[in-house]
């Protein structure tokens, strides 16, 4: 009875944390990014394993009191651990498929499924789906993201980069 209950307690958690919006992309959530790799409950101890996209991210303090908040609420918990892994590391193949259906939407080309180091990274439009783009700045607003161009549809976006 024990684990039945400990199991509905991390599906309960689970759950939670998806509410928990990427800090820089609110409409996708930590989840759904892949940067929740592990939740453990016991005994009032919520231990939440979170691999940040880059290791110098500069919102960790943002995601620990988001999920230190989240997760507090729930009655039973008297204490919430937050740690950053960065082994494994954190890979873009991690997003979910709904993630990144989200990031289209919200004008942000996703990261391709699998991606070789070195390989030429091909980048559809966002809000056109031309393939037809070209790179504007490797750097964008984040350490995360790059700036495009559409030659199709003439509209900038950004994407995410494949890591």
């Amino acid at each position: 009875m024990a684990q039945q209950t400990s199991q509905l307690h991390e599906e309960l958690l689970w759950n939670l944390l998806q509410e928990i919006k990427d800090p820089e992309i609110p409409v996708i959530s930590m989840v759904e990014m892949g940067m929740i790799h592990d939740v453990s409950a016991e005994d009032g101890v919520v231990t939440v394993d979170v691999l940040p996209t880059f290791v110098g991210c500069p919102a960790l303090d943002i995601m620990r009191g988001a999920i230190t908040e989240k997760l507090g609420s729930v009655t039973g918990v008297r204490e919430v651990r937050v740690n950053f892994l960065f082994e494994p590391a954190w890979s873009s193949e991690r997003i979910s498929d709904e993630g990144r259906d989200k990031l289209r939407q919200f004008g942000i080309a996703p990261p391709p499924r699998q991606y070789k180091p070195g390989e030429p990274w091909q980048v559809d439009c966002p809000y056109c789906g031309s393939p037809c783009t070209t790179m504007e700045n490797l750097f964008g607003p984040a350490a995360c993201r790059s700036i495009l161009y559409c030659k199709q549809c003439r509209n900038p976006f950004e994407a995410l980069k494949p890591i």
